[in-house]
């Protein structure tokens, strides 16, 4: 499947691909892990790629080397938080991935749950605190207080970062400022939320135009216990097994949190949703990614590969439906309001 430029007419060779990996976030080396492999798959279902960083060179190139259309593969704050697809507009380049409203939604962690809650899914019960408030209020008083109010178990991370960055279980009280410090490291704002007891699920969901679908679930065993950043980078490290050992109800459930995230979020293309199955059968929604990692142990080509599809084949297709639209901004859903 070869994907064809916007721009080019009659014979002119169609222009490439590009992939954009890289950026100065803290998730640099995934996000150059993750382009490579889409660079390499799509390159085997006949497309021509180009492999770039997003650095001070992109404007020129989006200028005199224009490409047919953009990946990006960018992870964290410089890259999950809309604003190279705010560029990408701004030079009528097609894109796959959401459109930057969505992105700022999903990207923020406390934002993206509100709006998951309002669609009717469940989520852990949760508070968002700054750092400032624990320098001017006192760490100490605030940090009892929300023990108090959440009880113990807690998952402390910070509200706009990937990759488990800066993320920690507190099973005691005396854990809890060491968790906050690390979150911080990472942000300036910190979502303490309750720690649901499960299995974790990851469930991708993918559109080529043809009306988003959920991928089989992937159920995630880390050895340490915790989906921790070395856990989901390190191969060996954790087990995945996909499709989820789970009853059909569940499978359907799952399914259905997942398409009710990416459409409430007003995403596009591709998503992955993190789910939590308690001892109840309950499905609790965590987080959602707009942009997935796409590394040798990451979950969504793990999917792919369990629906019997071809990595390099559905990135192709996903190329074909951002050529299909149109380049400047549209009217496009958006975030379900409340």
């Amino acid at each position: 499947m070869a994907a064809s430029s916007q721009q080019n007419t009659g014979g002119a060779r169609p222009a490439p691909v590009l992939v954009l990996a890289g950026g100065l976030s803290h998730e640099r080396d995934v996000s150059l892990r993750s382009g490579r492999r889409v660079a390499e798959a799509m390159r085997g279902a006949g497309l021509e790629v180009v492999e770039r960083d997003a650095d001070t060179a992109l404007l020129a190139l989006l200028r005199e080397e224009r490409p047919s259309c953009v990946v990006p593969m960018l992870h964290g704050e410089t890259g999950e938080d809309g604003a190279i697809r705010e560029v990408l507009e701004l030079f009528d380049v097609p894109y796959v991935g959401a459109r930057p409203a969505a992105c700022r939604v999903a990207f923020d962690k406390p934002v993206a749950k509100t709006v998951a809650t309002r669609a009717g899914l469940l989520t852990p019960e949760s508070v968002c605190l700054p750092a400032q408030t624990f320098r001017e209020l006192g760490a100490s008083e605030v940090m009892a207080a929300l023990v108090a109010r959440l009880g113990l178990p807690l998952m402390v991370k910070p509200t706009q970062s990937g990759s488990a960055l800066g993320a920690a279980v507190v099973r005691t009280a005396e854990e809890l400022p060491a968790a906050m410090v690390g979150a911080f490291a990472y942000g300036d704002v910190a979502l303490i939320e309750q720690f649901v007891v499960g299995r974790e699920v990851a469930v991708p969901v993918i559109d080529d135009g043809s009306g988003p679908r959920a991928l089989p679930a992937v159920l995630i065993s880390p050895d340490g216990g915790v989906y921790d950043y070395t856990a989901r980078y390190t191969a060996g490290a954790t087990e995945f097994t996909v499709p989820a050992p789970l009853s059909p109800e569940l499978t359907e459930e799952v399914a259905r949190v997942a398409l009710t995230a990416h459409t409430a979020l007003g995403l596009r293309d591709v998503s992955r949703s993190d789910l939590i199955i308690d001892g109840d059968g309950r499905v609790w929604f965590l987080e959602v990614n707009s942009a997935p990692g796409f590394t040798e142990t990451s979950t969504v080509p793990l999917a792919i590969s369990a629906a019997g599809l071809d990595l390099g084949k559905v990135c192709a297709s996903l190329v074909q439906a951002a050529l299909a639209r149109p380049t400047s901004p549209e009217a496009a859903p958006g975030p379900v309001a409340g």
